[in-house]
């Protein structure tokens, strides 16, 4: 026990004023170690945050994932993503220590430093360190969540749990805070991303959510529209396993069946669907496209403007006609393949687009009653594994662009910045803890956690281990 006699409270205050972390000043760069290990990936950061002459900038110093290989499943197998989050997590903090900044032994910044057992340079230590707390596999996140507490502990710094989907509807403003840092260098960069600025709503898809967000700050958020079943991600995925030849599936080496899919489809990208049209009005998305082959599939949901998702039935009817063709003996054809994964990707992503339209509309309805809090809607975030489909962002873009959301911008990470990565969480971390917020040691991982703070748990603040200094 850290403070025999005292309660968790009184031992908190003790511990962290005599460390004198409640005195740090924000005014310099922030420095965090980031931690993610929710699901299968086993990743590692190293993040920075400083102020620019145009607006904050980002520097990831290291950023490293390591995925379980879990193709024999076919799926997420939790023991041995488990496994591989405990054989790999420590090599990769091991490895990320040397490529934190070279440091004088305390420069007039305050920075302290670190040495290392094999590297002479002194290494700016970080000024907190960040790991996932939730939700994801509760024995995964243990894995990140201690190891994130132990470094506190050893280096006497402050430790922020963050929030798993908070992290993936700010990767945005990472983004841009990353392309603002590479214009000050001499290196030719592309248009600076926008940055999304509250409000903003934000759709969050993967294999384990999907999600339709509006976030008036970074802990106020909430969520309009939710999965019934079964997430987006997941429904590409089962869809995937039945529609790509076995040939195909065999030579996988991950589990990303969602872009095997995409690429399946579309071989040639954008060239491929460049001359898609989305539907005009909700009663042509009741419209159903017949194919050669006699089948159709229904987008969930058409009928009414219920601000929910399901993706399930998607699942359900694809594994349902490869099932009767495998029992009248008819070998599907490659060209009846790729029409079927382009059609369960355009239900999908239309599903969602249809929702989205109606969660704006709604927003767009309570800004002009007077009764909302005035500031619209701007920007459309899409992140989480699934926002890396090309596909996917341009069904998006051409709904709003026909529905009077034109107006409307969308923003993706890149995709190695979609899928899970510590690159997010601590930039999640740094926002957090530049608001003032820090965790507790006593802080458990959490499988379930909600983002709203309406829901049962109060969201992102709600679970017990946050305090925040001023």
């Amino acid at each position: 026990m850290l403070c025999p006699g005292l309660s968790a409270a009184a031992c908190r205050k003790t511990f962290y004023t005599s460390t004198k972390w409640s005195l740090f000043p924000r005014s310099r760069g922030l420095l965090t170690l980031a931690i993610e290990t929710s699901c299968d990936d086993t990743s590692v950061a190293i993040v920075e945050k400083s102020l620019g002459p145009s607006g904050p900038t980002a520097k990831a110093h290291f950023l490293e994932n390591i995925t379980a290989d879990l193709s024999t499943y076919r799926g997420v197998h939790p023991m041995l993503a488990l496994e591989s989050h405990q054989e790999n997590l420590a090599k990769l903090v091991n490895k990320a220590l040397s490529y934190l900044p070279a440091s004088s032994e305390e420069d007039n910044s305050g920075h302290k430093t670190i040495h290392l057992s094999d590297d002479s340079t002194p290494r700016r230590k970080p000024d907190f360190v960040s790991a996932t707390r939730g939700p994801g596999m509760r024995s995964n996140l243990f894995v990140g969540l201690d190891t994130g507490k132990a470094l506190s502990v050893a280096w006497q710094i402050p430790f922020v749990g963050v929030h798993h989907m908070q992290a993936h509807l700010l990767t945005p403003r990472l983004v841009s805070s990353l392309a603002r840092d590479e214009k000050n260098t001499d290196t030719p960069v592309s248009p600076e991303p926008v940055t999304p600025e509250f409000p903003f709503l934000s759709i969050l898809v993967s294999g384990g959510h999907s999600i339709l967000v509006k976030s008036s700050s970074i802990t106020d958020h909430e969520i309009m529209a939710s999965t019934a079943d079964i997430a987006i991600g997941d429904s590409l995925d089962k869809a995937a396993r039945e529609i790509l030849p076995d040939s195909l599936l065999q030579t996988a080496n991950n589990t990303m069946y969602g872009k095997m899919l995409e690429q399946f489809a579309f071989p040639n990208g954008s060239i491929d669907y460049a001359d898609y049209r989305p539907p005009m009005t909700r009663g042509e998305e009741l419209i159903k496209r017949e194919t050669p082959w006699g089948w159709s599939l229904t987008t969930p949901f058409a009928k009414t403007r219920q601000l929910q998702f399901s993706f399930s039935s998607i699942a359900t009817t694809v594994t349902k006609l490869v099932s009767l063709k495998n029992k009248a003996s008819e070998n599907m054809t490659h060209a009846e393949r790729v029409a079927l994964a382009r059609e369960s990707m355009r239900v999908c992503f239309e599903h969602l687009a249809s929702r989205t339209v109606i969660a704006l509309q709604a927003v767009q309805q309570l800004e002009g009653t007077g009764t909302g809090t005035g500031d619209e809607v701007k920007t459309l975030v899409v992140s989480g594994g699934v926002a890396a489909n090309r596909f996917l962002m341009t069904v998006l873009r051409s709904f709003l662009d026909v529905r009077g959301f034109g107006h409307v911008a969308i923003i993706a990470p890149p995709p190695s910045l979609c899928t899970d990565n510590a690159a997010m969480i601590g930039w999640a971390g740094i926002e957090m803890f530049e608001a003032g917020w820090r965790s507790d040691l006593c802080g458990r991982a959490l499988r379930k956690w909600s983002l709203d703070s309406r829901a049962d748990d109060g969201g992102i603040l709600g679970p017990a281990g946050w305090y925040q200094v001023n």
